[in-house]
This record gives structure tokens, sequence and C-alpha cells, in this order.
């Protein structure tokens, strides 16, 4: 069994729905409460046992670069100043020397394209992929119980949630086979499929722990959807060759790539945290009465 080393973050997406906030911002660094969204994603895969993390990046995304290298001015002066809380926290989320890499997506193909981008530094070993709008909140990250599932069935595992059966039509629907610890064996994939037509009400997340040989595949795919190489075309033609395994992730997850669950997810993670939380809960209170009218 391969340890699960590297991940991929494709960064390289316009941020339209954020207009105009991410003109000249990613959309990728816009905080939930004082942390960019990028980085929750990549505290997830560092405590899943990530080393190297991958950015598939594009024009205008240097300020991802920027945060995750050493500032030195800024650290020398929390230091002059006693800032030892901040100081630390800025240290302990510091990616070591070596163990970023970015790559750039020229052309705006999809999110299998973005993936194939980073196939010289992937290599050929199995990988993550996380989708870096979508943002998870639970005691265990999503990724860490994915690696758990992994260690026991290999192959390739995707992290899955439940939605309203009628609703299938937004989403990748997997088919459900026989259980295993705390998922299922896929048996199907299906895009976007009609209610009538889907073959659960499971969903994939956001969170995938893919084979090397998804690169072959994504090398010569057609475009699909919308125009673009999808990674799910690729993975339907992967799962002929190959077992994929569903985590049924228990957390809650935000879009962070729509206004709506970004709003979510700062509301969230505010209430989780203790310095916020009696402010907050006073604050809605006041709001209540007006909310209800």
């Amino acid at each position: 069994m391969t340890k699960i080393r590297k991940a991929v973050f494709p960064v390289a997406g316009l941020g339209t729905r954020f207009l105009p906030a991410t003109k000249a911002l990613p959309k990728e660094m816009l905080t939930v409460v004082d942390k960019p969204v990028i980085q929750y994603v990549v505290d997830e895969a560092r405590e899943a046992g990530i080393e190297h993390f991958i950015f598939v990046t594009g024009r205008n995304k240097t300020a991802i670069e920027d945060h995750f290298d050493v500032q030195v001015e800024l650290y020398e002066t929390l230091s002059r100043r006693g800032k030892t809380e901040i100081l630390d926290r800025l240290e302990a989320m510091q990616p070591q020397p070596g163990q970023t890499s970015y790559t750039r997506q020229q052309v705006p193909l999809g999110l299998g394209h973005a993936v194939w981008c980073a196939r010289e530094l992937v290599g050929g070993e199995p990988f993550a992929l996380l989708l870096p709008d979508m943002i998870m909140q639970s005691e265990t990250g999503c990724l860490k119980q994915m690696v758990d599932l992994y260690e026991k069935s290999g192959g390739n595992v995707l992290s899955v949630e439940e939605c309203d059966p009628g609703e299938t039509h937004k989403y990748g629907i997997v088919g459900r086979g026989k259980d295993i610890h705390t998922g299922f064996e896929i048996t199907s994939m299906v895009e976007k499929p009609k209610p009538a037509d889907a073959p659960s009400t499971f969903y994939i997340s956001g969170r995938y722990i893919l084979q090397p040989e998804i690169f072959a595949l994504l090398e010569n795919q057609q475009t699909g959807a919308g125009g673009e190489i999808q990674i799910t075309d690729a993975m339907l033609r992967l799962h002929a060759e190959q077992s994929f395994y569903a985590h049924v992730y228990k957390g809650r997850t935000f879009d962070c790539g729509s206004p709506e669950g970004f709003v979510e997810a700062n509301l969230s993670f505010a209430l989780e945290r203790e310095e916020f939380r009696p402010y907050l809960k006073n604050f809605i209170r006041t709001l209540l009465p007006e909310i209800e009218s």
C-alpha cells in the first residue's frame, strides 16, 4: 500500500461569482473568519499526512504563493513586539522548504485538465485531490477519514454525502455496492442524473484519492459538459479497470465558491470559536425579529 504523500489543489479559477471582490484577489484568498479559504483546505491535507502540496494556478494567483511563503519582515516585527501567540500560529501553518510546488494551467479547460497539469509533479504514485472551493467542518478532517478507508481498501476513494432525492440532477451521483469500513464500494458514477435515473442519493463532494493511471486517461480525454475536460469522465474510464470506494462524510461541507456557502461557512466557523460565539449568539438574537417579520 503506497502512502498518500501528495495533494493537488486546483486554484486557477477566476471566481466570477464573487466579482468585484475577486477582480484583483484570488477567490481562494477570501477569508472565512480569519483564515483564507485555501488555508482551511491545506490544513485538512496536512492533518491527513500530506507532505507535498501541489497548486495548479493561473494568472493573478501569486497571492497564494506569497501566503505560503516565509515573510521575514513580518515575523521579525511580531517577534520584536512580543506577539508570540500569532507568530506561533503563522509558523505552524507554514509549509516546510520544498513542500510546495506550483504549476500553471495556461488555458481554462476544466478540472480534469487542471489535474493533468500536475502529472509531472505527482509522478507515478496515488495522490489526493482537494477542491479548494469546498471546505469541511468536522472533528477529524474529511481527507484523514478517507486515508483511513484507503489504508483498508486501496484503489480509489471519493468522499460522498447524501442529497435530497429531488436534487440528484445537481451532482455527480454514485451507485452503492457492498459496505466497507466507513463507506461502500462504488458500482457506477453518473453525472447529474434525473431523480428517476439516479442510482442512489450519494453525491461526490470534492475530495478524491486517485491512482496515477488517471493521468494517462486525462491526456486523451475528450471534452465533456461545458466543453471542458471533466475528471468524472476519466474516472468512469478508470472504473472499468480499478476499484472505487466511497467514504460517507458525516461533517458539514460549505461550497465557498458560492456567496451563500461562503456566508454560511463564516457563520458556522465563527460560532465554533470560543472568542466569537457569545457575541454572535447575542447578535443573531437581535436579528431574529427582523428575519421573522
